[in-house]
This record gives C-alpha cells, sequence and structure tokens, in this order.
C-alpha cells in the first residue's frame, strides 16, 4: 500500500502540493485548522483562500518573474494556476481573480479528487515518522510555532504584514474617478479599462501625506518588532520615509491621463483594482495599512472620488513567521534535522501568492517522488521554481535572510548579454526562454503527468 503523505495547511502551497503528489497516484490528507480554529486574516474555511490581494501579479511570462512561474505551473499542470485562469478578472497585464469563485474552485476540485481527503483537526506537534509537508503559511498556530522553534533550535523570524482595505464599487464617485490601466496595457478595452484611478493635486497630496503621518496606528505588543517584508509595506511606513515616497510609489501618475481633466497633469493618483466577478468590490491597490480603523475611513475618505466610501473590509496589519530556511531546510526542502518533514511556501521564506504556489508544486513533486521510490532530478536552477529553491536553501545569506520576491536578480547571469537597463529586455527573454527549456526538460523526465 502506497504511504500516506500529510499537508500540514490548505493555503496556495498546501493546495498546490496536496494536487500534485495526489495526481502522481499518492493518498494525500489535507490537515487544516480553519474553520474550526481561526486566524485574523481569514474569513472561510474554503482552501487556497485569499486574504491579501485577489491579483498573481503579472501574467508575461517573456519579460517577468512572476509571469514564468505562472507558465512554469501551467506546464506542470498546476491547481492554482489553472483555476486562476478560469476565474480571472480584467486588470491589464496582471492575472487577477474573483477570489471567492477562485477559492471555491480550488477547494471542490480537491474534495472530490479519490486521492485527497480534508480533516479540520490542528496539528500543534512535529511528527516523527510518516511523510508530511508543513505549509501552514505566514500565520502558523502559536502552539505549532513554538514546536518549530524547539526542534529547529533558534527562533522563528518574524515581520509584520498589513492587508488593504476593499470599497464597494457603487460608493465611488465615477464623475471624479476615471477607468484605466496604467499606459493602457491590455489587449481587450475590458483590461484597459480595469483599474479605478483616483486624482490628487500637489495641496491634496500633502493633505494626505499630513493625515497618514498623524493617524493613530495599531500598536505592538511587548516584545514584537516591526521587521516589515518591503514588498508589502504600509502606506504610512511608506509615508514615513520621505513625503514623496508614495508619489514615486503605489500612488505614481505615470502612465495615466484623467480622462475629465485630460489637459490636467495629475500629481499624484490612488488605483483601485477590480476584487471580483460582478465588479462590486474593489480593493485599493499598494494600500496596506496598520492604521486603526476609524483613522482609515477617516484618511482615505480623503482620496478625491472616496469621499463617500463605504468599506467592505478594511485594512489590518498581523504577525507573519517564516524560517531560515538556508540553515534549516536542505535542497529537497526537507528539516535537516526531521527529514521526514518538508516545509513549503510562504513559512521557507518566498513572499506571495505565486511563489509560495510554486513552492508546494515543487513539495508536493518532491515528496511523491520520495515515497514511490523514484528519484526526482534536480529542479533546474535556471528556472523561475529553481532559482526560488535555491535562495532559501542556500543561496541566499542566513545573517540577513528575509521574505522574498521571485525576480531575475535570483537568476544565473546568461553569458554574452550587456548588463543594464539598455540590455535589460533582451537579457529577460535570454532568462525566460533558458527557463522554459530547462522547465520542460525536467518535467520530461518524470513518470508523473504533466
Amino acid at each position: 500500500m502506497t504511504q500516506r503523505l500529510h499537508i500540514v495547511g490548505g493555503g496556495m502551497a498546501g493546495s498546490e502540493a496536496a494536487w500534485q503528489a495526489a495526481e502522481a497516484g499518492i493518498p494525500v490528507v489535507i490537515h487544516e485548522m480553519r474553520p474550526k480554529v481561526e486566524t485574523f486574516a481569514h474569513r472561510t474555511g474554503d482552501l487556497a483562500e485569499m486574504v491579501c490581494s485577489n491579483s498573481f501579479r503579472s501574467d508575461d511570462h517573456e519579460q517577468n518573474a512572476v509571469g514564468l512561474l505562472h507558465w512554469e505551473m501551467l506546464q506542470a499542470g498546476g491547481l492554482v494556476m489553472r483555476q486562476a485562469y478560469t476565474h480571472r478578472r480584467p486588470a491589464g497585464g496582471a492575472l487577477a481573480v474573483d477570489r471567492d469563485a477562485f477559492s471555491a474552485g480550488v477547494t471542490q476540485v480537491l474534495r472530490d479528487h479519490p486521492n485527497v481527503s480534508v480533516s479540520d483537526e490542528e496539528i500543534t506537534e512535529l511528527p516523527e515518522d510518516g511523510q508530511w509537508i508543513f505549509a501552514t503559511g505566514p500565520l502558523t498556530s502559536s502552539a505549532l510555532g513554538a514546536a518549530i522553534a524547539r526542534e529547529t533550535g533558534a527562533d522563528a523570524l518574524a515581520f509584520f504584514d498589513a492587508i488593504a482595505p476593499i470599497v464597494y464599487f457603487d460608493s465611488i464617485d465615477m464623475d471624479v474617478a476615471w477607468l484605466q490601466s496604467r499606459y493602457d496595457k491590455g489587449e481587450t478595452e475590458e483590461e484597459r479599462k480595469a483599474y479605478i484611478n483616483c486624482p490628487m493635486t500637489k495641496p491634496q497630496y500633502e493633505a494626505f501625506i499630513d493625515a497618514l503621518l498623524a493617524a493613530d496606528k495599531t500598536a505592538f505588543h511587548e516584545g514584537e518588532t516591526a521587521g516589515y517584508f518591503d514588498g508589502c509595506l504600509p502606506i504610512e511606513v511608506m509615508a514615513e520615509r520621505g513625503r514623496e515616497t508614495l508619489r514615486h510609489g503605489p500612488m505614481t501618475p505615470i502612465g495615466l491621463t484623467n480622462s475629465h481633466k485630460p489637459e490636467e497633469k495629475t500629481y499624484a493618483v490612488v488605483q483601485l483594482r477590480r476584487d471580483n466577478a460582478l465588479g462590486t468590490l474593489y480593493n485599493i491597490v499598494g494600500f496596506q495599512t496598520k492604521m486603526k480603523y476609524g483613522a482609515q475611513t477617516e484618511v482615505f475618505r480623503m482620496i478625491p472620488g472616496l469621499e463617500n466610501a463605504k468599506f467592505a473590509r478594511l485594512g489590518g496589519i498581523h504577525r507573519n513567521t517564516f524560517l531560515n530556511s538556508p540553515t534549516l531546510l536542505d535542497s529537497q526542502m526537507r528539516l535537516r534535522s526531521k527529514p521526514n518533514i518538508r516545509f513549503a511556501g510562504q513559512i521557507t521564506g518566498v513572499e506571495g501568492y505565486v511563489e509560495s504556489s510554486a513552492m508546494g508544486l515543487a513539495a508536493g513533486r518532491m515528496a511523491a517522488a520520495e515515497i514511490l521510490g523514484r528519484p526526482l532530478p534536480e529542479i533546474p536552477q535556471d528556472t523561475a521554481h529553481g532559482a526560488l529553491i535555491h535562495h532559501i536553501t542556500g543561496g541566499a545569506e542566513a545573517k540577513t535572510f528575509q521574505p522574498m520576491n521571485v525576480n531575475f536578480g535570483l537568476f544565473r547571469p546568461v553569458d554574452g548579454l550587456k548588463g543594464g537597463r539598455r540590455g535589460r529586455k533582451d537579457r529577460y527573454k535570454a532568462y525566460t526562454d533558458r527557463a522554459k527549456a530547462e522547465w520542460t526538460g525536467w518535467l520530461a523526465t518524470q513518470e508523473v503527468p504533466a
């Protein structure tokens, strides 16, 4: 009888790992404590619930490392990517989804799979035997976190992650705001108008920054430190770094023209992205925040077009934990001190839905191959999956290790190509061409259906 694989955590990584192993013929149990045990950020008991943005970011698989991960996962029969395309919503060059339909789709497919069962028990200890993948994400329960800390002999690293607010569309003043994707990007009219844009004059922007800096913020508990991940900074933290930081970040007006006043140059812009299939909800792009709820409504209603905004969800902040993976995990993503246990997803120190899903895909295939007794060739380092795995299992400096999105800075150089901005387009295309060839070759060596 084939050994059972236990997966702790039913988020992006756990769901993808379960799918990959189940498709290889391995009996899988997903241990997901929700909704029996709730977390700060989750609302449902569905698998692969999206708790922050509804975007899988860029879908460009020739010029963007995230888009390359999309492509690699699709070639490997990835469940998360297939469901993302099934429930896709217009978002210019990004891959955004109806979050509820997406999670429901992943949940249904896994629950219907004959090799998958789901248990709602909370796992609080690291098991001594059996094959396990821990994909508990950045909201690992305190009991399990303590067990991991005891085993590794090191405290779990921590940073604080903030989620952005969601606004009801019918409360947005479209006589002020307008529809446009940056640089009119997209192949269809719907994609070219996938974002709502709220313009700001310089006085309005300055007043907004003043309000951000003065607003009441969530206080940290004793012993906690605010080690934010730079890719998901609260807007008020960005404002503290300089008054122009937001205007050169999520509030940049570049590539946008106010259709109501095309002759006027907009000083700053707040963008909102469609969050569901009905188009009734929009999330404020890049507006993660740690402001208290009362302060959020006051400050965000200073944004032109949002003066009467009604919020389906306000922003929040929570503590995220991750392993110092370069010191703890081997190249197969196994815990060195307990090789029957693999880790996958954000707890390994990758950041984002896409990266988490990718690490789940890799861990699921690795575990399935080990159970079946079939040697699995090492994932090529020059693929997007391989670049991430190399980074978290030894490529990064352990002393300065922090959550990382996939990016071309993790890729080995291609000989003969120029560096710098001018050669970037050719360089990125070379990276993706090389990765696709390596990934296709790696999949071809496996008996697991791709």
